[in-house]
């Protein structure tokens, strides 16, 4: 309301029902939760702070939902303000545009965390929304991400069968910590992000250095503990609040006479269908005559809330068929039993004209991968709000339509393509050679796919580079593991190497890659609750024995790194010198390294570093290296003393002559050190540009350099030398 003032002024008064939740996160380092102050009139919004850093979450969904629709449509944003951490963005626009990859692995975490805790009759138009408002350079913001979507869902009315929360646990010093400090990541051996709630854990994302089963389990756990902790704390900002009643809401129709007819008269054909072990589509063709000959069977000019429920039942029809085969006789809709993988064969060297390819083919899924190698300016530069500096490893993973026989416009990479490449590129960079001058990009172009093209395409990035004669630590293979339950009598199957449809129809997509010594990365997502700890133990022994079984097939292709680069590929020497040459091997406005690169055709970058200069020399042939390599040689090596160098007169004084004996360097040979002979003057001695050989006596205190010709000369005989030969 408006006051008064004093001095005839009036002020505002400004009441914000501001509720703050703040608690320690196990640490002793606390996280505050604030609702009421900000985006008011969302459903639900909420700051989480941390140090400095902050986020604001907002969520807001529609009260009713589309006709015809049976999916929950959620969309999840994360953005990252620049003025977070005092930037303007960069670009013509100067301002913040799409969202960046980084932002939207971001998304997609918090996403595949939140989807499944929807009721599943929910079907309203919902939209998370989560900013980065303020940043600590030391406080990693994306594992508060999911901890604010959750909160901001609870103290709204929308139904929602939270809280969960994320955190980022690592292995740090041999010792687990939660969310830990940016700077200690470097020295992480073990980092995932996890999602879940009081009871269970819902998601894992990460990396790791070749870590056992055991290990990855215990950390997941450690993880869960601090859950709850989030968990609890949101529970108790709803009840200050006092949204703990959820809104009302009918979204689905339903006609339970209609289902049973359903199942009744295609349970059975399905169950033989699942059971007949058809390829792919031949099993979709039929399942489609199945449905398409049952709404036939209602007769003409059915409504269309009948046609949509037909479907809708017929998906639970296959969804219990082909669970109920798997459970029931231990047998999957390709034949196979629960452990087998499907067969497996790979080339390389496939493409001529690439540095290094694969193709890699698991049944009815097949990756064919390029490696390029490139130079320094061929690094990605990544210029996000937190998040900036360069990228010398990239992995690009397609998905046209055709790999799965369908029409479907090539829009660029969506945010599944994105997150596929990001899984395999956790698992490759771990076996990266420690010391590797190539800017590298490997792309996975999957050209079939029936189950986990992702693992395909670790395989065969795997055998890319080796083909493309990267030395990389050890060989990675990745397999894609389902798990099917049944609540009602405890019984369960985990299946290894799954299909496309048993992703779909299963309740776990538990995606894990690793070396014969140990598990470098992995993604899982659980649509059940109640996974015992047992079950997961399980699955990750299961899923070594089939991930060792691939790594095996691969070694039949190519079991090590080749010896040398392709002759085609281009050719990397890394040179270092002395910092104070840095300037001049660069020249005046570039001038120099310019011509070098001009006259050589080879590709040259500097940068200081440990007080070195690093020079990279970049050439897809081995005379324009060594040009170059003889070039900045010349320009950096140091003068020694005692050395002989063949120079060429600059200038010419009264007292002897300057000659440069390398680029840049010149000494002076003094009229005394021409000859054994004395010179009165310089007259007709030498004319500039004469070459001449020249020995290096000293250097003095200033670095200035003294020559000499004459101890180069055979020294003639003194005087008295001469008069004993006569006497002789």
């Amino acid at each position: 309301m408006l006051k008064r003032g004093k001095a005839h002024q009036y002020q505002i008064n400004m009441s914000y029902n501001a509720i703050k939740k703040t608690f320690d996160q196990g640490d002793g380092r606390m996280i505050e939760i604030e609702t009421g102050k900000l985006a008011k009139q969302a459903d639900g919004s909420v700051v989480v702070k941390m140090g400095d850093t902050m986020l604001l979450a907002t969520v807001v969904s529609s009260i009713g939902a589309k006709p015809g629709t049976d999916f929950l449509p959620l969309s999840v944003d994360y953005q990252e303000k620049y003025a977070a951490t005092g930037r303007i963005p960069g670009g013509f626009l100067r301002r913040e545009a799409r969202l960046s990859d980084y932002e939207v692995l971001i998304s997609r975490l918090v996403d595949r965390a939140l989807r499944p805790m929807f009721p599943e009759d929910y079907h309203s138009d919902t939209q998370v929304m989560i900013s980065l408002i303020s940043a600590d350079k030391d406080i990693m913001p994306d594992s508060l991400a999911g901890l604010a979507a959750s909160a901001a869902l609870a103290v709204s009315d929308i139904p929602f069968n939270g809280p969960i929360s994320e955190v980022r646990v690592a292995k740090i010093d041999g010792q687990l910590v939660i969310n830990p400090l940016r700077s200690d990541l470097e020295r992480a051996t073990l980092e995932f992000i996890v999602a879940g709630s009081a009871n269970d854990i819902g998601m894992v994302e990460g990396e790791c250095s070749e870590i056992s089963e055991a290990e990855m389990v215990e950390a997941i756990e450690f993880a869960h503990n601090a859950i709850k902790i989030q968990v609890q704390a949101q529970k108790e900002l709803a009840e200050m609040v006092g949204k703990t009643t959820k809104r009302e809401y009918s979204h689905e129709e339903s006609n339970p006479e209609l289902r049973d007819k359903v199942f009744a008269a295609t349970y059975d054909k399905v169950y033989a269908v699942a059971k007949s072990q058809l390829p792919k589509h031949e099993r979709g063709n039929k399942f489609g005559e199945i449905l398409m000959d049952f709404i036939a069977s209602l007769g003409e000019g059915i409504d269309d809330v009948t046609g949509f429920l037909s479907k809708k039942y017929f998906h639970d029809v296959q969804y219990d068929a082909i669970r109920n085969l798997v459970l029931d006789e231990g047998m999957r809709l390709d034949g196979r039993d629960v452990r087998t993988v499907r067969p497996i064969w790979s080339e390389v060297g496939y493409l001529p004209a690439a540095h290094g390819s694969a193709v890699f083919t698991r049944g009815e899924t097949q990756s064919l991968t390029s490696v390029t190698l490139g130079a320094k300016s061929d690094e990605q530069m990544i210029d996000g709000a937190f998040i900036n500096g360069y990228n010398k490893f990239l992995l690009h993973y397609n998905f046209p339509g055709f790999s799965t026989g369908e029409v479907r416009p090539n829009r660029g990479a969506g945010r599944r393509e994105i997150g596929h490449g990001n899984l395999a590129m956790r698992s490759l960079k771990k076996v990266l050679p420690e010391e590797n001058p190539y800017t590298i990009r490997i792309v996975s172009d999957i050209l079939e796919s029936n189950g986990s093209s992702s693992m395909a395409t670790v395989c065969a990035g795997t055998l890319a580079l080796m083909d493309a004669g990267i030395k990389i630590k050890s060989p990675v293979s990745g397999i894609a593991m389902g798990l099917i339950t049944n609540p009602e009598n405890g019984k369960y199957a985990i299946l290894s190497d799954i299909l496309g449809d048993e992703d779909h129809l299963g309740d776990m997509d538990f995606k894990v890659t690793g070396t014969e010594k140990g598990i470098v990365a992995c993604q899982m997502d659980l649509k059940i609750n109640g996974l015992r700890w047992e079950v997961l133990t399980a699955a990750l022994e299961q899923a070594k024995e089939a991930r060792l079984h691939i790594l095996n097939e691969m070694k039949k292709t190519i079991s090590q790194p080749r010896e040398d680069y392709k002759p085609h590929a281009p050719r990397i020497v890394t040179l270092r010198i002395d910092k104070e040459y840095i300037g001049a091997v660069i020249g005046p406005g570039g001038k120099i390294i310019q011509e070098m690169q001009r006259e050589t055709g080879a590709t040259i970058s500097i940068e200081e570093k440990d007080n070195q200069g690093i020079v990279e020399i970049f050439a897809d042939n081995k005379d324009a290296i060594d040009k170059a390599v003889g070039r900045i040689k010349a320009i950096a090596a140091k003068p020694e003393v005692g050395e002989i160098y063949e120079g060429k007169v600059k200038s010419i004084m009264p007292f002897g002559a300057f000659v440069e004996i390398m680029p840049g360097k010149d000494g002076l040979l003094h009229i005394s050190e021409i000859d054994w002979k004395r010179y009165e003057t310089m007259d007709g001695i030498f004319q500039v540009g004469d070459e001449v050989r020249v020995k290096l006596l000293d250097i003095d205190k200033q670095g200035k350099f003294k020559l000499s010709r004459k101890a180069l000369l055979p020294r003639p005989p003194r005087p008295e030398e001469k008069k004993e030969e006569t006497a002789g």
